[in-house]
């Protein structure tokens, strides 16, 4: 992997100037990695050089790909590779659901940890890598400087609203939560350590909400009665970690907040006031696609540029749903003495090569290998069943080219909740759902798949197998308490 290079001279004194050279050659680099469809490299290029400040940071890779009608796959590889080769920067954003924060934002996977709370909803949530933990990309300061590189740039508005919110949060008419927001904000300022700053509102009734985006203050003043003929004075403490708004009540006029800064680092305060009866937990929020931990988990570029990447949360990360299917050789063993280690050691290297190609086509990602086996994980149920008639029609041909070395699959398939964790310096996925992926893998025979009734009810599977021939029954699992309808896709020829 290419490393990122200091650059130097004139040039790269003028801010926002690109580093022609160091661009060319990653660029270059970019157009090996793999193939790529016509010009998809050139638009990368034509972005880094000509966007703004704003669309360089924290691309959100299916906005990107929706707005050039692009495959949302090849861009998602696109940048994947454009990171390795330190183009861009990747970064792992924690949002809030309820007002679109980003709360925390993390340039690895393993400073991703299992919960978070929200400053200014003073809300916590424990994070799972299907919901809320978004994956985006910034344009290298090497290959281009940006505002965003450097906070001490930005203005505290600035910072605040586009640093520390996700515009990929939107209201009913699609207009960004942020847009929203900016018009509550009263004041949003920087608190230079170890100094008082006094901040003044000219309040109407309603509610007067303050916080902290680092969570070292945190009020709400109700605002309500008889307007007041001199201005009135709100001490807020800060400094400590606080997960509750301090309360108190004013009357509409002047008000001036003091914050005393008693640490060694700038703070930040913003204050909104909220008209009466608004509820921030009743706004129709939804987001717009993005690329979840989830998704990038379960895509093979990620797995094999990012091997380093790690969880080093000390339970995991949690995955509300996730697709595993499990691969193995019948009769692998009587293969090895057959033709000899090598020759069968051979042959299911490629068969390997082969279910992974497959895998990757059907939206999902090899896990690891056991022996002869294969654990994969993918998005989607369907996508899971479709790689795995993929899987059994590409053996059927790789054996017809050499039909004294058959290679016999059997496939089992499950979907449910897991845990995301690092187990032998991989990425892995650890729980009840993985262990009947496994087991119901076990169940097949030769040339079967099998899946569980939760794969088989979603959407999309029973129309994808009304030409196969299917049977259920169920079986009681080792290790699970509940018996398991089990449906048995054989082939045509059984």
């Amino acid at each position: 992997m290419l490393q990122p290079v200091v650059a130097r001279g004139p040039l790269w004194r003028c801010r926002n100037a690109v580093n022609e050279q160091l661009l060319d050659e990653r660029l270059a680099a970019l157009e090996k990695a793999r193939a790529w469809s016509p010009r998809l490299v050139s638009r990368l290029e034509s972005h880094i050089r000509t966007a703004d400040d704003r669309a360089l940071f924290r691309i959100n890779a299916f906005t990107f790909a929706k707005e050039r009608n692009l495959p949302e796959g090849e861009v998602i590889d696109l940048l994947l590779h454009s990171t390795a080769l330190g183009l861009f920067s990747m970064d792992w954003a924690l949002f809030c659901p309820q007002c679109c924060c980003v709360v925390e934002s993390f340039r690895s996977l393993k400073s991703v940890h299992n919960h978070y709370h929200c400053a200014f909803c003073q809300i916590g949530y424990e994070a799972a890598l299907d919901e809320y933990i978004a994956v985006t990309f910034t344009v290298s300061p090497v290959i281009r400087e940006i505002d965003f590189h450097d906070p001490e740039r930005l203005s505290a508005w600035n910072d605040f609203f586009k640093t520390r919110n996700t515009p990929d949060g939107v209201l009913r008419d699609g207009t960004p939560l942020v847009d929203a927001k900016a018009t509550l904000a009263r004041v949003v300022s920087y608190l230079p350590p170890g100094e008082t700053t006094s901040l003044e509102v000219e309040a109407s009734e309603g509610i007067i909400v303050g916080a902290c985006p680092q969570g070292k203050a945190g009020m709400m003043v109700s605002v309500t009665g008889v307007p007041a003929q001199a201005a009135q004075t709100v001490s807020v403490p800060y400094g400590q970690k606080v997960h509750a708004h301090a309360m108190s009540e004013a009357a509409p006029g002047k008000i001036v907040f003091t914050l005393d800064n008693q640490t060694s680092e700038r703070g930040m305060f913003v204050i909104a006031l909220l008209p009466p009866g608004f509820d921030l937990s009743s706004i129709p929020l939804r987001f717009v696609p993005f690329l979840t931990g989830k998704r990038l988990l379960t895509t093979q570029a990620f797995r094999d540029l990012f091997r380093s990447e790690v969880i080093k949360a000390s339970e995991g990360i949690g995955v509300k749903d996730i697709t595993l299917l499990f691969t193995d050789l019948k009769g692998s063993t009587a293969l090895y003495d057959r033709i000899g280690d090598l020759n069968a050691f051979a042959l299911v290297q490629q068969h390997f090569d082969l279910l992974q190609d497959v895998i990757v086509r059907r939206n999902g990602a090899i896990i690891k290998t056991i022996g002869d086996a294969v654990m994969a994980a993918f998005l989607e149920p369907v996508d899971a069943v479709a790689a795995a008639l993929a899987m059994r029609t590409e053996i059927a041909a790789f054996n017809a080219r050499q039909s004294d070395r058959p290679l016999i699959l059997k496939i089992g398939i499950h979907k449910g909740a897991a845990i995301a964790v690092t187990l032998n310096e991989r990425l892995d996925y650890f729980g009840q759902t993985v262990n009947i992926a496994a087991r119901v893998q076990q169940l097949a025979d030769a040339g079967e798949i099998f899946i569980s009734d939760d794969v088989h009810a979603a959407e999309g599977v029973q129309a994808l197998l009304c030409s196969q021939p299917v049977k259920s029954n169920v079986f009681k699992l080792r290790g699970v308490q509940q018996d398991l309808r089990v449906f048995c896709v054989a082939t045509h020829d059984d």
